[in-house]
């Protein structure tokens, strides 16, 4: 997968301080891992019935971005006339960085810009889910970083803290260098934007490094995830909102309340992307024959929240084969264990085929996140296919 973003960067110069269109608002406020992934879900949904161009209204008068915005980020509703200033922001600023990244072009005609795709495979990869957008922004920024100039002060940020070195003040240098950079290479003038910028680098490299990132403009006590860098993520670490639970607890909470709020978008998402990618049943038996009109989830949603919007843990399947042989006797809350391992085999063979064609959709590290939840297993990240198969096989010989 990260072959498609290294291919794209390949000869391209992002360095700010040449000045390219765009160049200011390379990265803002708005543009987080699952607002990224949302817009470009969005333009592509705009630009799936033979739209060539688009404009910021245009996103943010479609159906799509209006039903589903409220649904995946509890925003008000789009006609809210108190929130328009707001809603121009989470619309403009990951286009202006999908745009700088050389990902969309623009046509401008006076004051109207019109965008076009220049690179729909990567837009796609976007989004398809948040993880993809999140390991876009970290190449982005890494780039247009190393490009400017600048790369080299995160580097000795990082440094300090696997040295043990790091603490406020070498924090508030890095702060200080990022605004002066700012600043000295682009239109904007004043402290505050580049004050709201900062964390959006900081964070997402922090997240990737494993190191602190920035909170409240503080340098964070702990290590970013990339959990943490959801939009308007609740501060969990703020002990004085859960009072009686641990900071892991209140952690757990909040972080689970926020993301299945997004659930129901997010799955519903992913099942019309598996009907997309599969015409017929992926699972190859007796029951395979008629419309494949069902997808499953292989590890049930209403047990594992956490995957039941993962690619890999959908399946296509024949209406015989959900509800007589998935699920014996259309019983949702049940799972045939035996058929379990059917179509994890048939996932298995169908996300293969997938990688080995150099298509971005299913990712194997995530087929194998899918698995260690599901099965509550361990397997490393760099299990070959072969050896996975081996690996489930022996779990479901052991579950007989």
């Amino acid at each position: 997968m990260n072959n498609l973003i290294e291919l794209h960067f390949q000869n391209k110069d992002l360095d700010i301080r040449k000045k390219a269109f765009g160049y200011s608002r390379f990265m803002d406020q708005k543009v987080t891992p699952d607002v990224l992934f949302f817009i470009s879900d969005c333009i592509l949904n705009y630009t799936s019935v033979n739209v060539k161009t688009f404009t910021i209204k245009d996103i943010w008068n479609s159906p799509y971005f209006r039903k589903n915005v409220t649904r995946h980020f509890g925003k008000p509703s789009p006609d809210d006339k108190r929130t328009l200033h707001e809603y121009d922001k989470f619309v403009a600023q990951p286009i202006k960085t999908l745009l700088f990244s050389q990902i969309l072009g623009v046509q401008i005609t006076g004051k109207q810009q019109h965008f076009t795709l220049k690179n729909i495979d990567l837009l796609k990869f976007i989004s398809i889910r948040s993880e993809n957008a999140y390991i876009f922004l970290y190449y982005y920024i890494t780039k247009v970083l190393q490009d400017s100039g600048f790369y080299k002060n995160l580097e000795s940020y990082r440094d300090f803290y696997l040295s043990s070195r790091l603490d406020k003040a070498k924090f508030a240098d890095l702060k200080e260098k990022f605004i002066s950079f700012i600043i000295g290479n682009t239109e904007i003038k004043k402290e505050f934007e580049p004050k709201r910028i900062f964390p959006k680098i900081l964070n997402i490299f922090a997240a990737e490094q494993r190191i602190p990132g920035t909170i409240s403009g503080r340098m964070s006590k702990y290590p970013f995830l990339p959990s943490d860098l959801i939009y308007n993520r609740t501060n969990f670490r703020d002990k004085k909102k859960y009072k009686g639970v641990t900071r892991q607890e209140a952690g757990s909470i909040i972080s689970h309340t926020k993301e299945y709020e997004k659930l129901p978008y997010r799955v519903s998402k992913a099942k019309a992307k598996i009907k997309k990618l599969h015409t017929e049943s992926e699972v190859k038996d007796q029951w395979a024959n008629g419309s494949a009109t069902q997808v499953h989830h292989i590890f049930p949603e209403h047990e594992f929240k956490q995957i039941s919007d993962r690619l890999e843990n959908l399946i296509r399947l024949t209406p015989t084969q959900h509800n007589t042989k998935a699920h014996p006797n259309n019983n949702t809350q049940i799972i045939d264990k035996g058929y379990q391992y059917i179509c994890l085999e048939a996932k298995i063979d169908s996300v293969e085929k997938s990688v080995q064609q150099g298509k971005f959709e299913y990712s194997r590290e995530s087929l194998i996140g899918v698995i260690n939840a599901g099965l509550k297993t361990n397997l490393p990240y760099t299990i070959s296919f072969d050896d996975l198969r081996k690996e489930i096989k022996k779990i479901y010989m052991g579950l007989d």
